[in-house]
């Protein structure tokens, strides 16, 4: 069950520019609304949909079958990728597939109907399948 939107307007965008002065945080999905934990995003990257997936399953794995989860994030900017050995120039690459551009303070993942220990654990786990850095946070 990989993601990836029904229709898209342009199948290809431009890179977003990064000015590494200024370091921007997240203004929405900062708060954790559904579940009692989440899982919080410190460092700015972007996630394929493989990565969103091989996350999920790792969790549903670790949290049972009496928690829930939610997966706050969406993949919606495509992104290219040419062909292997391939020159410099003749144009951008073809889509490949779909990612979300995370930056610091959003909430990915919420899950609910565990103990703070199994909490602490799928956070730790879906840290080592994300390229970003994450923490658990609780619900005020």
């Amino acid at each position: 069950m990989l993601l990836s939107p029904k229709k898209v307007k342009y199948r290809k965008w431009q890179k977003a520019r990064c000015n590494r002065k200024r370091i921007l945080t997240s203004t929405k999905g900062t708060n954790v609304s559904f579940g009692d934990f989440g899982i919080q995003a410190i460092s700015k990257s972007r996630i394929s949909s493989n990565q969103i997936e091989a996350t999920r399953r790792v969790v549903v794995k670790k949290i049972g079958k009496d928690a829930r989860m939610w997966i706050r994030i969406f993949p919606d900017r495509p992104f290219t990728q040419k062909a292997s050995e391939v020159g410099m120039g003749k144009g951008k690459g073809d889509p490949k597939g779909f990612e979300v551009e995370i930056l610091p303070g959003r909430i990915i993942y919420e899950f609910s109907g565990v103990t703070e220990e199994v909490a602490k654990d799928a956070a730790r786990k879906c840290g080592k399948k994300l390229p970003l850095n994450v923490k658990l946070i609780k619900r005020d």
